[in-house]
């Protein structure tokens, strides 16, 4: 099966996805129309102040978080691949009326459909194992950051992506192979009692290679962090802090739950 095909799979699935996700207690939609921040302490400390910058949000579903570094100040531009999800993103923005583009495209297709360049790129949790080409994925970031921009990225490590949900065994590769790994979802990851069932197609994300893929591209890594914490319910019996953020119960610091980079293009 070729990339487009996988793609054209996936691609049914999260337009599934956003319709159940838009619903659901974790994403809380309403709450966020009356003001709550989607953004986490990681990406705002990265990332500051915004205001007045031009922003690319990569693979950002339907449009929270690129919502809310617009309410934050930014000129803010949403992509996704979902039809449903970008939809949905309009709908939120024309609401608010925070001036935010969203464009509906595959991200290796994003350079035919949009030509501006950025102060800053940014993508977060849960994007990478959909991308069958991460240097291409470099070289669209690199395309897109004006001269002395910024990219950055926190995302779930590859690490934690190894396991069952019973966190008992490695049930999947950590380096990639010559086809993606196929899954039969169940419900969404933020409605796990969802009655829709799909298959989905990823690839799993060697450290290295997310690393290698910026340097390639002409970025400088000005620093990358692992936390042995996750922003999702990822291991069930994961307790959640105060801070918001999930740990496994009754282990600390044990392994590397998320990662996050931020690169300069020189």
């Amino acid at each position: 099966m070729k990339a487009a095909k996988y793609y054209a799979n996936n691609r049914e699935l999260w337009d599934n996805w956003a319709e159940i996700n838009y619903q659901t207690r974790e994403y809380d939609v309403e709450g966020f129309l009356k003001g709550r921040r989607a953004l986490y302490p990681i990406e705002l400390k990265a990332l500051g102040n915004v205001k007045g910058k031009s922003l690319l949000h990569l693979q950002c579903h339907f449009g929270l978080d690129t919502l809310s570094w617009a309410r934050l100040g930014a000129r803010a531009t949403g992509v996704d691949f979902s039809d449903k999800a970008i939809g949905m993103a309009r709908g939120l923005n024309d609401r608010l009326g925070l001036g935010a583009e969203f464009i509906q495209a595959d991200i290796y297709q994003l350079p035919k459909k949009l030509h501006k360049k950025f102060d800053i790129v940014f993508t977060s949790y849960g994007v990478l194992c959909w991308l069958y080409d991460l240097d291409k994925w470099g070289k669209v970031i690199s395309g897109f950051l004006k001269k002395g921009g910024t990219f950055f990225i926190s995302e779930f490590h590859p690490f934690m992506i190894l396991f069952d949900e019973e966190y008992q065994k490695i049930s999947y590769p950590y380096f990639r192979g010559k086809k993606p790994i196929e899954e039969i979802c169940r419900g969404s990851y933020a409605d796990r009692k969802s009655k829709f069932v799909h298959k989905s197609y990823e690839w799993p994300y060697p450290l290295s290679d997310v690393v290698n893929a910026l340097i390639k591209n002409g970025l400088r890594i000005e620093r990358m962090e692992e936390y042995p914490f996750t922003v999702w319910n990822y291991y069930r019996g994961m307790k959640k802090g105060k801070d918001g953020y999930w740990r496994l119960n009754n282990q600390k610091n044990t392994i590397p739950l998320m990662f996050s980079i931020k690169a300069v293009k020189e």
